[in-house]
């Protein structure tokens, strides 16, 4: 409430994040894994005497520099950009708590880029045990980032004892640190494979190819082994509403954790029966068919990732709508249009409540919400009368568990059912006007209303 309220029509601001940090992740990881790819086969090239093997090291190094560090980059700034404008109030906090980790992270950043492009422009001008020496520290860097951004993403989900002592510390070594870095690392390793393959299937000599193939395939598989253990191990050290949510408590959420588990099926599949077994059949059209599945297991598992979130953005400590838990009583006693410092209508007034609850849209619900587009509010009110908006937003927490409770005052809360309604009216002989006597109970700092 204390930031400028960022609307993106049609798409929404999340979805923004959601399709940036997708592609972003799938690059990313490749980053970590493609660079553990490269030192390990160059040093293969060197042990078994393969100078043909060597140069498509040298070959898939280009395509892992035009890809990591410059989609990739790109890409990153995109992720600062957009949660910058859409939820400004958690970006603030991630940068406060975890501001010496984010230090930490940019120096090896720095490290990162400039082993990648000393790596790839020494091919000719460093020694082979320097040149590798250098692909090492590369990945070094690459994975010490991913370990410390992990960190940070964790704890938006498992926030831990951070939540009591406020500590950094407590913070990065929350719950699900450990169990994600592992599920990461790994598929980081499967990333490896994957743009391997793409790359592979582009060589000439049939002979180099079929090896490269099949050498790009256990990659792939490997880290496809090591993903379901390090999940189950995630999985156990999430809030039991996480747990719930995806476990049809909201069956959109259970609908895309059973397409992520069905799209890695189909790329394990795919790989053992096309590039492991018959590596001479693979083509370049069959390494992007496994690409593009690969890349549909990050957008759902990632989509799933941050759905069970819901309705923190911070777990029990910041509401999706950048509410912290700690101020919805007094929120709700003192109005979130007098709360908030960017509104453009602070009273509610009794002839025309629809101004000052479009106003309380945009604070409370434009997060998650858009007018007509992804998320939409108004189809999602399409056939409901007042009086069963008004039921709904007075309840809104404990029939919808994954949605913050409303906070603000009963007018401002029928303010915004006269808005919501309004987006699509009823015939008036339908219509059921709200009861002037509903109950509004207080909530407890977790949104949970009180006995």
């Amino acid at each position: 409430m204390n930031y400028p309220v960022w609307e993106a029509p049609m798409l929404g601001g999340g979805l923004i994040i959601g399709i940036i940090a997708i592609l972003h992740v799938f690059v990313s990881h490749f980053a970590v894994g493609g660079g553990l790819f490269l030192p390990v086969t160059e040093r293969k090239a060197y042990r078994e005497n393969n100078p043909m093997l060597l140069e498509y090291v040298r070959s898939h190094s280009k395509f892992f520099v035009l890809v990591v560090l410059v989609f990739g980059a790109v890409s990153g700034v995109g992720i600062w950009w957009s949660i910058g404008l859409v939820n400004p109030e958690a970006t603030a906090t991630l940068i406060h708590v975890f501001v010496w980790g984010w230090a930490i992270e940019w120096v090896f950043f720095f490290v990162e880029i400039a082993a990648a492009f000393i790596y790839y422009y020494g091919w000719d001008r460093l020694d082979a045990k320097t040149h590798l020496l250098v692909g090492w520290i590369y990945f070094g860097a690459a994975w010490a980032s991913l370990f410390v951004i992990n960190g940070i993403l964790t704890f938006m989900l498992t926030p831990g004892r951070w939540l009591e002592t406020q500590s950094f510390a407590a913070a990065f070594f929350n719950p699900g640190m450990l169990p994600s870095c592992l599920v990461r690392t790994a598929v980081s390793v499967a990333l490896a494979g994957v743009y391997a393959l793409v790359t592979a299937a582009a060589v000439r000599d049939v002979g180099l190819r079929t090896e490269v193939i099949q050498y790009a395939a256990k990659w792939l598989l490997v880290g496809t082994v090591v993903i379901p253990l390090g999940g189950l191990w995630y999985i156990s050290t999430l809030p039991a509403m996480a747990r719930e949510i995806s476990m049809g408590a909201a069956p959109a959420v259970t609908i895309f954790a059973g397409l992520s588990i069905f799209f890695s099926a189909l790329v394990v599949l795919f790989t053992y029966f096309g590039p492991y077994r018959n590596p001479r059949y693979f083509n370049l059209t069959f390494a992007f068919v496994i690409a593009v599945m690969a890349l549909s297991t990050t957008g759902v598992t990632e989509w799933v990732r941050e759905a069970v979130r819901k309705p923190y953005i911070i777990y029990d400590y910041m509401y999706a709508n950048t509410l912290r838990t700690d101020d919805l009583n007094r929120v709700r006693q003192q109005g979130i249009l007098k709360s908030a410092l960017w509104v453009r209508v602070h009273e509610v007034d009794p002839k025309a409540p629809e101004k000052a609850g479009e106003e309380v849209f945009r604070v409370q619900c434009a997060s998650c919400h858009t007018l007509n587009g992804y998320n939409s509010i108004r189809f999602a009110v399409k056939g409901w009368s007042r009086a069963m908006i008004d039921y709904q937003l007075l309840h809104l927490n404990e029939l919808k568990g994954f949605m913050p409770p409303f906070v603000g005052t009963e007018e401002e809360r029928r303010a915004l059912g006269a808005w919501l309604a309004s987006l699509s009216p009823l015939p008036s002989n339908l219509e059921i006007a709200p009861s002037e006597k509903a109950e509004t109970r207080p909530v407890t700092s977790e949104g949970a209303p009180k006995p």
